[in-house]
């Protein structure tokens, strides 16, 4: 019994052995390439190349070409795929383009390398998924050469019991040609005299000079087509052609600068990486917001001749359809400033490649910057929001008569975050759009333009109302602007003691027309009443007693009566007499 338990316990001990050995070997793997040897044909490497680390590496690399010692800096550089023949003639040229290309190409931001030997993923790289897990390959960059991305890396590799060093690994150095062909000097740099060619700084001699230089011709190209879109804006005839043209001086003149700007760099100059970089991603900007921009004013082009051959004048006289269309047109300029913004973002960050080490770390904040943007511009996204809700809505609409806060008000316009109203005196009142939805207000063109309005006249008891409703029929039927003679009417609608209020009701098709209406039938009225019937204006009454009768007193004499002061009252108290008057 116990010589087979023994034999059982052997044969597991082996494969548990045998299993630990092959994880092991394959740890290994995933932590170095092996190889028999590295660039054998350049020899021994000096002691200034440091490869423990990738940053290491790169920084040896660009330090040893920046002083121009090529031959050492190939050391770094993985030649194995050369001869050792090739290794030795073409290993400090290949550095030499490559350090062209990188410096040119793209900025390395060497605090973002790995500064440890097994370059493991730390929790803050943006690449939380793999915390802990060591590296043999690290990606520097990544170029595009006629559509074609060529990535750019340093790999791990180790021979025999050696320690492993990182280089440049080989599938960069075979797209060494066709990158160095479009990053490498430029026409202008081959024309500098050597003296101009050292660095101040981040930047070479000459690129301090040329840069301001550069900046100053785009702007004078960017001056002069805005200036001739301007020009061509007035030759052209008035109408909407001229209105576009006018509308597209700047975008035009910006889409043009941007485009000289990068024929200068393809063709004419290449800067540092430092400057490329990000002037790259400005000039993307530029010609993504220049499109968008005249994509939104074609728009708006479209707009104004939509509401001119359709609506004309903005107010309630209009039809209510035409109303309806250049409300939907203006809700359509809206939703198309949104999509071409949405455009614009998301062709910039596929375009500019330095967006692809920084969507990680968007991606894993955007928790956080929806919070941020959401309390920074919660009034900005309300009224957005607010604005969409109108306009789908049709609680309003272009061209309607409103009540608000006791401004009439035609709907001239609603924009993403405000509405603008003109008052019947021309003024224009600048609304919020959450602050206008929250408020209540009166819409005259709800259903109709059609408007109620009321006359009343205050007279005296004995007027007579059958006489006045038939002068009233006559006077609103002869104005224009009072329609369904049929609901005219006329009502004794309150009673005091010596007078009594009439009140006149007309219509008229919309509201200023309305009240052009009753104010012209009012004065109609009050004239007759004045030329016909005086008597029946409000008078007051004066009752007289015998006493006053048989002294002669009138009620003229009685107003005419100053009163009497308190000195005089006491006296005439006092005696039994009346207070002297005026007389």
């Amino acid at each position: 019994m116990k010589t087979p338990l023994a034999w059982f316990l052997l044969v597991v001990l082996l494969a548990v052995s045998c299993l630990g050995a092959a994880q092991e070997e394959d740890e290994e793997e995933t932590r170095w390439y092996t190889v028999d040897a590295v660039n054998a044909g350049l020899g021994e490497p000096p002691e200034e190349v440091q490869r423990e680390t990738p940053r290491d590496a790169v920084r040896s690399f660009m330090e040893l070409t920046e002083e121009e010692d090529y031959a050492v800096a190939a050391h770094l550089l993985n030649l194995n795929d050369l001869t050792l023949e090739e290794q030795a003639e073409r290993g400090a040229i290949l550095a030499r383009q490559l350090a062209a290309v990188l410096q040119r190409g793209e900025w390395i931001n060497l605090s973002g390398l790995s500064a440890r030997k097994n370059a493991m993923v730390e929790g803050s790289s943006g690449e939380e998924s793999r915390a802990g897990e060591p590296r043999r390959d690290v990606e520097l960059a990544t170029l595009e050469v006629d559509d074609q991305s060529y990535m750019l890396r340093v790999s791990r590799y180790r021979v025999g019991e050696q320690d492993a060093v990182w280089l440049i690994a080989p599938e960069t150095l075979t797209a060494i040609p066709d990158l160095y062909e479009k990053y490498g000097p430029s026409w202008l740099e081959g024309h500098i005299p050597e003296r101009f060619q050292s660095s101040i700084g981040m930047l070479k001699i000459w690129e301090w000079v040329a840069i301001p230089v550069f900046l100053f011709i785009t702007g004078a190209v960017g001056w002069t087509v805005h200036g001739l879109m301007g020009l061509l804006a007035s030759r052209l005839p008035p109408g909407l052609p001229s209105v576009f043209a006018q509308m597209i001086r700047l975008p035009m003149a910006f889409i043009v600068m941007a485009l000289h700007a990068q024929w200068l760099l393809d063709y004419v100059v290449a800067f540092s990486g430092v400057v490329t970089a990000p002037l790259q991603v400005v000039l993307i900007i530029i010609m993504a917001w220049g499109v968008g921009l005249i994509a939104v004013r074609l728009v708006d082009a479209f707009l104004i001749r939509m509401s001119r051959r359709f609506v004309g004048e903005i107010d309630d006289t209009r039809h209510r359809d035409e109303r309806n269309l250049l409300t939907t047109l203006y809700a359509l300029r809206r939703a198309v400033i949104l999509v071409t913004v949405l455009g614009v973002a998301v062709f910039v960050i596929a375009q500019v490649s330095i967006f692809e080490s920084l969507g990680m770390t968007l991606l894993a904040s955007a928790s956080v910057l929806t919070v941020l943007v959401g309390v920074a511009g919660q009034a900005v996204l309300g009224n957005i929001l607010a604005s969409f809700q109108v306009s789908l809505t049709k609680a309003i609409r272009i061209g309607d008569l409103v009540v608000f806060e006791g401004h009439w008000s035609y709907v001239e316009a609603i924009y993403y975050t405000y509405i603008r109203l003109r008052t019947w005196d021309e003024r224009r009142l600048i609304v919020p759009v959450r602050y206008f939805v929250s408020k209540p207000y009166e819409n005259l063109s709800s259903k109709h333009a059609k408007l109620y309005r009321t006359i009343v006249l205050t007279l005296h008891l004995s007027a007579d109302v059958a006489t006045l409703r038939e002068k009233f029929k006559e006077f609103a039927m002869a104005e224009e602007q009072v329609i369904e003679h049929h609901k005219l009417l006329c009502y004794v609608t309150g009673q005091h003691e010596a007078t009594q209020e009439i009140s006149f009701y007309l219509m008229g098709p919309e509201a200023m027309g309305a009240w052009e209406a009753e104010a012209r039938v009012r004065e109609k009225l009050l004239a007759f009443i004045r030329d016909h019937h005086p008597e029946w204006w409000p008078r007051e009454v004066v009752v007289l007693s015998h006493h006053d009768i048989a002294r002669g007193d009138t009620p003229a004499k009685r107003r005419l009566r100053r009163p009497a002061t308190v000195q005089e009252v006491d006296e005439s108290s006092a005696t039994g007499d009346e207070p002297s008057s005026p007389e």
